[in-house]
């Protein structure tokens, strides 16, 4: 079953963008998730492949709405909160302070 992120060879997504001399990371937070997720690997909370899973188990219209480290941080949380490391209402008090 394809699942919508599996777009290889559809019509209608446009060509893809790239901007010149781009930065790794438009803004700080980027690059927070970015270190969130190397550690989280690297400490054995979750590994790539489940990583990866929970970015392609996205409902659908979240998935198209969001940008590339929307995606980690979506993966990040759902895997936080899967594994017990935080609860939800911890992630949700962790962005409402931040």
């Amino acid at each position: 079953m394809a699942r919508i992120n599996d777009v290889g060879g559809m019509q209608g997504f446009g060509p893809v963008e790239q901007e010149r001399d781009e930065p790794p990371f438009h803004s700080d937070w980027e690059a927070h998730v970015f270190a969130m997720n190397r550690a989280l690997i690297g400490a054995g909370v979750y590994d790539l492949d489940e990583f990866r899973d929970a970015i392609e188990r996205m409902d659908p219209q979240e998935y198209l709405r969001s940008s590339y480290y929307e995606k980690w941080f979506h993966a990040v949380r759902t895997l936080c909160v899967a594994k017990g490391v935080l609860t939800a209402q911890e992630v949700d008090d962790a962005l409402l302070a931040g």
